[in-house]
């Protein structure tokens, strides 16, 4: 499961991200089903920035976010992110991919 999370940031406050972004990277890497991560700043536009990771699952993501340290130190900076879908299945060849069906409740 790959979770991108994108930022967009005046170039007087980007320090300042990057630094929390680093953090609350870090932090995530502790967390089981974690499996990688990177952080990225846009060529084309520098107040555009990323935070990639990659999950077992997304019930590990979730679990991850629900950490109280994660909540505590991460989540506030996570939660500047741009207000867009965030968690994406990785699609190999042949794979079965998810299909969205609604819940009978």
């Amino acid at each position: 499961m790959l979770v991108v999370s994108r930022f967009r940031v005046p170039a007087r406050e980007a320090d300042g991200l990057r630094a929390q972004l680093h953090e609350a990277h870090a932090l995530l890497a502790t967390k089981d089903g974690y499996v990688d991560g990177t952080l990225g700043r846009n060529l084309d536009e520098p107040d555009l920035w990323v935070l990639a990771t990659r999950w077992d699952s997304v019930g590990a993501y979730r679990r991850a976010l629900s950490s109280y340290d994660v909540k505590l130190a991460a989540v506030p900076t996570l939660s500047r992110a741009i207000d867009e879908p965030s968690a994406y299945e990785v699609v190999e060849p042949n794979a079965v991919l998810n299909v969205q069906e609604p819940r009978v409740t």
